[in-house]
């Protein structure tokens, strides 16, 4: 299916640009009218996956963090958070709640924070090149048309 609009955006995995981050999607899907709790979980969806690259894949450095959000003729909103760090070793592992690569205050549940937020999520990632996280939600209301 094609997208009916689509956005890219890429900033560096600074904490402060998670905001940032959470901010330009819900700016982007605000155009399909959600509601306040569909556009908090996709704000809560984006906050995790962008909270795992600068945390989990650049630790200790800056990177690049990439979104590209696409909204489709179904209602459908496609969240892709993507970067190039470490990877993940082992994605099933990593996906189980409570498992964290980083002791003290991290608790292990971005995943299944993502899982229980949005319909869809599939994570892939290679080792030393980096994981891309994508997200899907259906909203209720349909995108308006030639706007």
């Amino acid at each position: 299916m094609k997208p009916v609009n689509e956005m890219s955006v890429s900033f560096l995995s600074c904490s402060s640009n998670e905001a940032f981050a959470r901010a330009v999607v819900a700016a982007f899907v605000a155009q399909m009218d959600p509601t306040v709790d569909e556009l908090c979980d996709i704000k809560t969806a984006v906050s995790e996956a962008v909270t795992n690259c600068i945390v989990h894949a650049y630790r200790n450095m800056i990177g690049i963090v990439y979104i590209n959000c696409r909204i489709y003729e179904d209602g459908s909103v496609v969240v892709r958070v993507r970067d190039k760090g470490c990877g993940i070793e082992d994605i099933e592992q990593a996906m189980q709640p409570l498992f964290t690569t980083q002791e003290g205050e991290r608790a292990g549940l971005g995943f299944a924070v993502m899982q229980s937020f949005m319909d869809k999520l599939h994570v892939s990632s290679k080792p030393g090149k980096g994981t891309t996280v994508t997200m899907k939600k259906a909203l209720k209301r349909r995108p308006k048309q030639n706007e």
